[in-house]
C-alpha cells in the first residue's frame, strides 16, 4: 500500500498549518492496482489530510444459501440558414482540480474524515437529486467517506464486480471457504457478491430509515445471462431478494423486451427493482408501464414499500451517435456531437413527468405509491474533447438519481454547479432530437443497438469473472469445479 501525494514539504510552521486545513481529494486503490483499474474512490474533501482510522460497527454476514455548469446551446453562425446546421455545444474546458489527489490503496485502515459539507448535499437539499456511487469493493467501509460527503446510495453492475474481484485479494479467505465447502463456481460468485450488498446496505440503512423507504439503496443485478429469459429473471429476482434480506437492496433487472414483462411480475411480488439498460424513450416507457401494472397487479393496500428506478444510460448514446454523426460528415452533422444523449434525457423526464400524473397514478398514490424516479446512469465522459461533467450538470432536476463513478464524482464534487437544469429548455432537446432524425439518426435503432452491447458486455464481463475464479481457485491449491 502506498500514499502518492503532490505536497512540497516546507520546514516553515505556518505553511505547515496552511496544509493541513487545505482540502484535498482522496482516491482509494486496490493493492496490486493499475492506473486504469481504480478501486473504490472517494471524492469527498477532507478537512484535513488526515489518514486517521475510521471506525464503524461491524457488518453481519450470511450463511450459505444455494442457487435457484454544462449547458446545451444554439449558438447561430453569421450568414447562416438553418438554425440546426450552424449551431454548436457550448462547451466548458475540464477544469483541472483546485486540490492535491491523494491517492490511497483500500485499506482496513480507513481513509480520513470526510469534510461535513460538499455539493452532493447542496444536490440533493436544493434540487432533489440523489448522488449514488456507481463502484463497490471491499471493504465496503470505503463508502464512509463517501456517504460523509453526500453519497446516498450504490450501484453495481456484473462489470463492477469482475473488476472488484479479479484485481483484489480481499475475497481470497471468503472464497475459499466456499470452495471447500462443496460451493460450485458460480455459487461461490453469488456468495462473494450477496456479502458485499448485505454489508453496503448496512452502511445506508439510516439514509433509507431517515427517507422513509425514499433513498439509501443499494443495487444488485440478476445474471446478465438471464436477459432474454423473462421467468428465468423472475425467479432470480425473487431469490436474490430472499438471500441478501434487506429492505434497502434494489434487485437490477434489464429493460430488454423478454424482462419487461418480469418487471411487472417482480413490482407485483412486492419487490423493489431498478431497471437497468435503457437506452431509448420507447423503451422507458415500456419500463414506466412495468411498474405502474405490477403495484396495480399487487394487490397490496400499502404501496409505499415497492420501489423502483429506471436506469436511462446517457453517455453511451454519444458515443454511438458521434460514430454516425462522423460518417455523415456534413457541418451540420458534426455540430451536433455530443448533444445526442442529454437531449433525449431531457425529453425523458418530460415523459416522466408526464406519466406519473393523472387520475391513474393519482389512484396509487392513495395507496402510498412512490414514483419510479429516473436514474442517470452511464455518466462517466467517455470522449476526453468534452468537459467532464458534460452527463452530470445538464441532469439535475427533482426526484432523479445520478449514479457516477470515480471520474465523474470527483469532477462533479470539485467544479460542479448545482443548477435545476433538466428541464430549463426542453424545446431546444426537442429540436436537437428531430435534427438528429432529419440527418438519418434512427433512434430505435440506436437504442436496440446499445442494448445488445450493453447484454453483451455484462455477460463478458460475468463469463471471465467466473473463469478467473476458477483460476484463483486452481492457485489457492482448491478443487477445480
Amino acid at each position: 500500500m502506498y500514499i502518492y501525494t503532490k505536497t512540497i514539504f516546507s520546514s516553515s510552521l505556518s505553511f505547515l498549518s496552511s496544509l493541513l486545513t487545505y482540502p484535498l481529494f482522496i482516491i482509494l486503490l486496490f493493492d496490486r492496482v493499475s492506473e486504469s483499474s481504480l478501486s473504490m474512490a472517494t471524492v469527498s474533501k477532507l478537512s484535513n489530510p488526515s489518514t486517521a482510522a475510521l471506525s464503524s460497527s461491524s457488518v453481519n454476514t450470511r450463511s450459505s444459501s444455494s442457487l435457484p455548469k454544462i449547458f446545451i446551446g444554439f449558438h447561430s453562425k453569421t450568414g447562416s440558414t438553418s438554425k440546426f446546421a450552424s449551431s454548436h455545444l457550448s462547451l466548458r474546458n475540464n477544469h483541472a482540480l483546485r486540490a492535491p489527489l491523494v491517492v490511497k490503496c483500500s485499506a482496513p485502515g480507513g481513509n480520513g474524515s470526510a469534510a461535513k459539507r460538499t455539493t452532493l448535499h447542496d444536490l440533493y437539499e436544493r434540487e432533489g437529486q440523489s448522488p449514488w456511487y456507481d463502484n463497490l469493493c471491499r471493504p465496503v467501509t470505503d463508502l464512509l467517506p463517501l456517504i460523509a460527503s453526500g453519497v446516498r446510495g450504490v450501484t453495481s453492475n456484473p462489470a463492477i464486480f469482475q473488476k472488484a474481484i479479479s484485481s483484489s485479494n480481499a475475497y481470497n479467505d471468503q472464497f475459499r471457504e466456499l470452495v471447500q465447502s462443496g460451493n460450485d463456481i458460480e455459487a461461490a460468485y453469488w456468495e462473494l457478491v450477496i456479502k458485499d450488498i448485505q454489508d453496503a446496505c448496512k452502511l445506508f440503512e439510516s439514509i433509507y430509515d431517515e427517507t422513509d423507504g425514499g433513498d439509501g439503496y443499494v443495487s444488485v443485478e440478476v445474471s446478465p445471462r438471464l436477459a432474454d429469459d423473462t421467468n428465468g429473471t423472475v425467479e432470480a429476482a425473487k431469490w436474490l431478494h430472499k438471500v441478501v434480506n434487506r429492505p434497502n437492496v434494489y434487485i437490477k433487472i434489464p429493460a430488454t423486451a423478454p424482462c419487461i414483462p418480469s418487471i411487472k411480475e417482480v413490482i407485483s411480488n412486492g419487490i423493489s427493482v431498478n431497471v437497468t439498460l435503457i437506452f431509448s424513450i420507447a423503451r422507458y416507457e415500456a419500463v414506466i408501464d412495468a411498474y405502474l401494472d405490477g403495484l396495480e397487479a399487487s394487490g397490496l393496500s400499502d404501496l409505499s414499500r415497492v420501489t423502483s428506478v429506471a436506469s436511462f444510460f446517457v453517455s453511451r448514446v454519444d458515443t454511438l451517435i458521434d460514430k454516425m454523426l462522423e460518417k455523415i460528415g456534413t457541418p451540420e452533422a458534426l455540430d451536433l456531437r455530443g448533444k445526442a444523449a442529454v437531449a433525449q434525457a431531457a425529453l425523458a423526464y418530460k415523459l416522466y413527468q408526464k406519466k406519473f400524473s393523472g387520475p391513474r397514478w393519482e389512484a396509487l398514490v392513495k395507496k402510498g405509491a412512490k414514483k419510479q424516479r429516473l436514474l442517470w446512469a452511464s455518466t462517466s465522459v467517455k470522449n476526453p474533447a468534452y468537459p467532464d461533467t458534460l452527463y452530470v450538470a445538464p441532469l439535475i432536476g427533482p426526484d432523479t438519481v445520478s449514479t457516477m463513478p470515480d471520474q465523474a464524482l470527483q469532477a462533479f464534487v470539485d467544479h460542479g454547479t448545482v443548477s435545476r437544469t433538466i428541464d430549463s429548455n426542453v424545446s431546444e432537446a426537442e429540436g436537437i432530437y428531430s435534427a438528429l432524425e432529419k440527418l438519418g439518426i434512427d433512434w430505435t435503432y440506436v437504442g436496440n443497438q446499445l442494448e445488445v452491447e450493453g447484454v453483451d458486455s455484462f455477460k463478458k464481463s460475468f463469463d471471465s469473472l467466473l473463469d478467473t475464479l476458477q483460476e484463483k481457485a486452481n492457485s489457492l491449491n482448491l478443487v477445480s469445479l
